[in-house]
């Protein structure tokens, strides 16, 4: 964790009343903001907090999902607790979602990614990450638009899964969905991010923080 944070749970003090989407307001437990290390050089980015995330209030925990993400992140040496943990503890990674509320009943309309999108913005930002890791369809199609030259029905998660996107300002590494990722697909992306992406020294440009 960046050795001047305090917390790892929304750590940008982002509004946990948000009252920007009506009929999320009514189904929501939680705002669920992004979670993690604001020095990362890496961020995860989901579509939308599932029910264990909704109840704990931390993005991609709670289960089999949450753990599997987990898992990879302990693999890769973001994370030092346990895969099932609700508060993970995590270094150089960062965990959060296009939107930040769920609807137990359908995924996230247009006009809520949008809505949410200064969330996101704002984290994008001020992390100032090297790579970003869109999980899932929705994520990469969002994610697309803003920093790649591609449109974004052209992407494929799962013919882009662990493979390296040249973006604007930065790489995209995309995830299948955590809920029918198999275990090939998984040990896939742990090797092209053990082998593709940290053998190059992402350290050497974000000296700004210590670890």
């Amino acid at each position: 964790m960046d050795a001047h944070q305090h917390t790892l749970e929304n750590p940008f003090s982002m509004d946990e009343e948000c009252t920007n989407c009506d009929a999320l307001c009514e189904t929501r437990s939680n705002v669920v903001h992004g979670y993690g290390d604001v020095g990362a050089e890496f961020v995860f980015v989901g579509e939308m907090p599932n029910d264990a995330a909704d109840d704990a209030g931390v993005p991609f925990v709670g289960d089999d999902a949450g753990e599997r993400l987990q898992s990879i992140l302990g693999d890769l040496g973001f994370a030092r607790s346990d895969p099932d943990a609700l508060e993970p503890e995590l270094q150089n990674a960062f965990l959060t979602y296009l939107t930040r509320c769920r609807h137990p009943e359908r995924p996230p309309t247009d006009e809520e990614v949008v809505t949410c999108e200064p969330y996101l913005n704002a984290e994008i930002r001020m992390i100032n990450p090297q790579l970003i890791v869109p999980v899932g369809q929705r994520a990469l199609e969002e994610l697309a638009v803003e920093y790649t030259t591609r449109r974004p029905d052209s992407f494929d998660v799962d013919d882009e899964h662990a493979t390296t996107i040249r973006g604007r300002g930065f790489e995209l590494v995309p995830m299948v969905e955590l809920d029918r990722q198999t275990d090939a697909q998984t040990e896939a992306f742990v090797e092209h991010m053990r082998e593709n992406v940290f053998s190059r020294d992402y350290r050497q440009t974000k000296g700004r923080r210590s670890r």
